[in-house]
């Protein structure tokens, strides 16, 4: 089941921008962060079967090519399924991966040159040691990758409940000149 909205007219002005995030281990379609990108934006969540990492990668996969997005949203696990997806050179448009856990599921994991993404992990992350998104960052084109730290727990609550992350996607919508 694919989790997609559409946000009326008007609200934000972003309905326009097509997402789509991939979830992470223990969450689903109707989690927060897939909640509020619904909200605001036309977001596709395709629900995973996250005891199959290959299939988890395959059905992002065809969603990619059935709806190509603006912007690919990885959370954790999701993170990981969508490193891959940059590995297998199945996308290559701004990616967002949040708290991600890559070098979780595959040790050898890098980021793909000349692909924009930015990294947000929380410096109190107990799930997922920040350092390894550190490591991830430092691979890929370093003119096109950002890492944010934060201070904020694994499911970066505070980046959502804010508000932030709907700007941090706003911000990889729009082209840059590199």
């Amino acid at each position: 089941m694919t989790q997609r909205t559409q946000s009326p007219s008007g609200s934000s002005g972003l309905s326009g921008l097509r997402v789509q995030f991939a979830h992470g281990l223990e969450s689903s379609p109707q989690g927060s962060k897939a909640r509020l990108l619904a909200a605001h934006f036309e977001a596709r969540t395709p629900a995973m079967n996250t005891r199959d990492f290959d299939s988890c990668v395959a059905v992002h996969a065809q969603a990619l090519k059935d709806h190509p997005p603006d912007v690919l949203i990885g959370s954790s696990f999701g993170g990981a399924v969508v490193v891959e997806l940059l590995a297998r050179g199945l996308w290559r448009g701004p990616t967002l991966l949040l708290a991600q856990a890559a070098l979780h599921y595959n040790a050898h994991a890098q980021l793909p040159k000349g692909v924009r993404v930015t990294l947000v992990h929380a410096r109190q992350d107990d799930v997922v040691p920040v350092e390894q998104s550190r490591a991830l960052a430092r691979t890929g084109s370093p003119e096109l990758v950002q890492l944010i730290e934060c201070d904020d727990d694994h499911a970066l609550t505070r980046l959502v409940e804010s508000g932030e992350l709907l700007t941090l996607v706003q911000q990889l919508a729009v082209p840059t000149t590199h």
